[in-house]
């Protein structure tokens, strides 16, 4: 986006350009909108000095610029962690045919704070077009939030917030955005603390959809781990009650990135034609729930989650084999993305890690259960493709 920034003299050789936002741009390009012109006509109680004041201070927020060169050079310092995850793409030809097309919203499911690099570096392996993402403004503080507001091009999103003002400029801005940019978001809002698919948010989706561009489509996009960073964090908790300061989750994800070792699968879908009424709720509702099960479909089913599936508190391994078979079945015979063939093949690609990270204990031929939060977080992540949720066999 870096249309939006000019250099404020002539840089020397090696110095650092020094970015100056140029109010024209975007911003004025919001503030000439239909919805925005309503809302500073008074219409909301608010007078329209107050109101101006208020959208230009959420545009002020809202701004970002991509330097996608700087952005593709951070891999190399976040190599401690992503060194930690081996990325594998699927069917990621269905990314570049649909940038090809046309303008791209990614809509993807959220199991970690990892999703933003993890995705995004998927689709710079490939030589696909970057996006701008939407991210949690919990993540925009201290030198993490410098890169993403000057480098990585993230728009900081306040989940919650009611506010009129600001929910009529997000929606413009983020409209204005997709005239010359992809865009990458979450519809389920901030990650998964229970592990399983959640329904989805629309108000991001209402926002993107409303953007007046031609051949626009929206890819369902999912990503699954064979063990998440921080699954001890989210699993604990289960629901997500407050905000933490990203600092403090930036160090508990540090200490259990300790031994941590994982795939990470990104599977994109087939693009969905966007041909709703973007003004009817309920059509932008149900079209975010087709996009949410497009999204499910996709979700790679791997070892981790059919063994936390398959576990009784207490059991030997061959009827841990036996029962990882019978959801493996049950998977194949919906059309689940299989990462795994067999019950065998499950035990024993999964034992080791969920053992090693504190979830299963093997003592002599049988295996338990050690963490039971852990398990269940792991166990939920099928829900959406089991018939009777996790079994609840645990």
């Amino acid at each position: 986006m870096d249309r939006l920034w000019a250099p404020r003299r002539r840089p020397k050789a090696g110095a650092i350009v020094e970015a100056v936002p140029i109010p024209d741009a975007i911003s004025e390009a919001v503030l000439s909108r239909a919805d925005i012109a309503r809302y500073l006509d008074g219409s909301q109680g608010e007078g329209a000095a107050a109101a101006r004041l208020r959208i230009q201070g959420y545009l002020e927020e809202l701004r970002t610029t991509q330097r996608y060169q700087i952005y593709r050079t951070l891999k190399h310092p976040l190599y401690p962690i992503l060194r930690k995850i081996e990325r594998i793409a699927e069917h990621v030809d269905a990314a570049r045919a649909a940038t090809a097309n046309g303008r791209v919203i990614y809509a993807s499911n959220h199991k970690s704070h990892t999703d933003y690099l993890v995705e995004l570096l998927v689709l710079d392996d490939h030589g696909v077009r970057p996006p701008i993402v939407a991210a949690g403004i919990n993540l925009f503080g201290g030198p993490l939030g410098l890169l993403h507001k000057h480098v990585t091009g993230a728009i900081p999103i306040r989940r919650n917030t009611r506010d009129p003002a600001y929910l009529v400029t997000l929606k413009a801005y983020v409209a204005e955005v997709l005239r010359t940019h992809d865009l990458f978001f979450y519809p389920e809002g901030g990650r998964s603390y229970s592990g399983e698919i959640k329904n989805p948010k629309t108000g991001l989706m209402h926002a993107a959809l409303q953007a007046e561009g031609a051949r626009m489509s929206v890819l369902p996009t999912a990503v699954a781990y064979d063990l998440v960073l921080e699954d001890h964090i989210l699993a604990r908790q289960g629901v997500k009650r407050t905000q933490k300061p990203f600092r403090r989750e930036v160090a508990e994800m540090v200490r259990y990135a300790v031994g941590y070792k994982s795939r990470a699968f990104v599977t994109f879908g087939t693009p969905i034609a966007v041909t709703i009424d973007p003004r009817s709720r309920s059509e932008v509702l149900d079209f975010s729930r087709a996009v949410m099960a497009a999204i499910g479909r996709l979700y790679k089913v791997l070892p981790t989650a059919v063994i936390t599936n398959a576990m009784r508190p207490s059991i030997s391994s061959r009827d841990l084999e036996a029962r990882a078979d019978a959801i493996i079945d049950t998977l194949r015979a919906g059309g689940a993305n299989l990462g795994v063939e067999t019950g065998a093949e499950a035990v024993d690609a999964a034992l080791g890690p969920l053992e090693s990270r504190g979830v299963l204990v093997i003592d002599r031929g049988r295996v338990r259960v050690r963490d039971r939060h852990l398990l269940r977080y792991y166990a939920h992540s099928l829900d959406h493709l089991l018939a009777s949720p996790s079994r609840r066999t645990h």
